[in-house]
């Protein structure tokens, strides 16, 4: 009698931590990145009544007779599969579609989380809520990245100056209309027709410098390519090109379709004095054809000093600069992780987890790689709580608390009556 008190008492535990769990998982319905959990029961040891006997030839066997001696919770699971993403469009939140986990740095702790809500420290680092360091690999001053060496804390290198980049190479597009007007000797004299693009570059200190490329007809398909500065001075070091093109209006002379030059000039102060390297101009996609004349796109590849303005996240993870002169670089790429056993994880608060003995060693890479999800930013990770399984969960375990109370309550009254056989 005194058994099925004791198993009611293992059941109400029982249930109470099934409570317990179910609670704390309605808490944390929108808590960022929260995994929930669910209690497995199992029974106890039974104690053996009758041992089971053996079938003979005159006789059957018999099963053992025993008694169970109630519950006990086997375990508390957690369930990592996706939640519903939120967008935030704060370019600082990141969700991982997919397994793995942030990693993150608190003294001398290794942490890994879900929830993907950063912001900076005072040092321009990227941190969780509560501080911890959000890790990956840093760019080196190229862009470049090792992902094959250890990870550290990402800086957000705000206020950087990004060196200018001096202009090496300009391409030109466009068509020259075949059917513009030749020049003629006269008298008087006509000049043939005239077609400008005009094309900004920039030297070794970044300084802006304006030019004008003029396409001058000379003859049946035939122009004369120059370049002048912003007062319309023909600049020095810059020979005068001839094109010549067929009857299809492919360009045929010159035959590489390209000039190099170093702006040079005699005046004081000198504005090429921190001219770069020589610039390589292609103009092997001109045309002419008879259609209006005109240049699509001078594009060339120098740039003035920047400062980071922003960033964006790749899918890989790649932290992508972008500067106030156009410029992007990589700034950094995070670091994900991922177990074999992620249930194995130990909970250590602040929606954050650390390596158990039966997790296995985290395997640290990029996003997108092995079995690890892709990324994304501007967006969170929520709460995977089911609440409409959470309230029938606290229904059920109520239900059984109350199961197990009403077993006390009606052994209290079976040894009630066996004292009152006295009387």
């Amino acid at each position: 009698m005194l058994r099925s008190m004791f198993s009611a008492v293992a059941g109400l535990k029982a249930h109470q931590t099934k409570l317990d769990v179910t609670g704390n998982n309605i808490a944390n319905v929108n808590t960022v990145g929260y995994k929930t959990q669910s209690v497995v029961f199992q029974d106890t040891l039974s104690q053996l009544v009758r041992a089971a006997s053996a079938p003979t030839e005159d006789t059957g066997g018999t099963n053992p007779t025993q008694v169970g001696l109630g519950v006990k919770v086997a375990g508390v699971t957690t369930n990592f599969g996706q939640g519903s993403t939120q967008n935030t469009g704060r370019v600082e939140d990141f969700i991982i579609n997919g397994d793995g986990f942030f990693v993150t740095a608190q003294g001398n702790n290794q942490l890994f989380t879900r929830a993907g809500s950063m912001t900076y420290d005072g040092t321009g680092h990227l941190v969780t809520p509560d501080g911890a360091l959000l890790q990956g690999w840093t760019a080196d001053a190229n862009g470049k990245i090792d992902t094959s060496g250890p990870i550290d804390s990402l800086t957000m290198p705000f206020g950087q100056i990004l060196p200018p980049v001096p202009t090496s190479t300009n391409a030109i597009k466009g068509n020259l209309n075949a059917s513009a007007a030749n020049p003629i000797v006269g008298p008087p004299a006509v000049p043939g027709a005239v077609v400008t693009s005009v094309v900004d570059m920039f030297d070794k200190q970044g300084n802006k410098l304006t030019f004008t490329y003029s396409f001058t007809k000379t003859g049946p398909n035939a122009w004369t390519m120059s370049m002048n500065d912003s007062t319309g001075t023909a600049v020095g070091g810059f020979t005068p090109v001839n094109l010549t093109f067929d009857a299809t209006g492919k360009l045929t002379a010159p035959a590489s379709g390209t000039t190099t030059f170093t702006a040079t000039s005699a005046a004081t102060p000198n504005p090429y004095a921190n001219w770069g390297t020589p610039v390589v101009v292609d103009f092997s996609k001109m045309t002419q054809f008879s259609e209006k004349s005109g240049v699509d796109s001078t594009v060339q590849n120098g740039m003035t000093t920047g400062t980071l303005q922003s960033f964006g996240l790749t899918d890989d993870g790649v932290l992508q600069g972008t500067y106030s002169n156009g410029q992007t670089k990589a700034l950094g790429q995070l670091a994900i992780a991922s177990f074999n056993n992620p249930g194995g994880l130990v909970k250590s608060g602040a929606s954050s987890f650390k390596s158990g003995d039966n997790s296995g060693q985290p395997l640290i890479g990029i996003g997108g790689s092995g079995s690890r999800g892709t990324l994304a930013s501007g967006s969170l990770e929520m709460s995977n709580v089911d609440l409409a399984e959470e309230f029938t969960g606290l229904i059920i375990a109520q239900r059984g608390f109350q199961a197990n109370s009403r077993v006390i309550t009606t052994s209290d009254e079976i040894l009630q009556e066996l004292v009152q056989l006295k009387r």
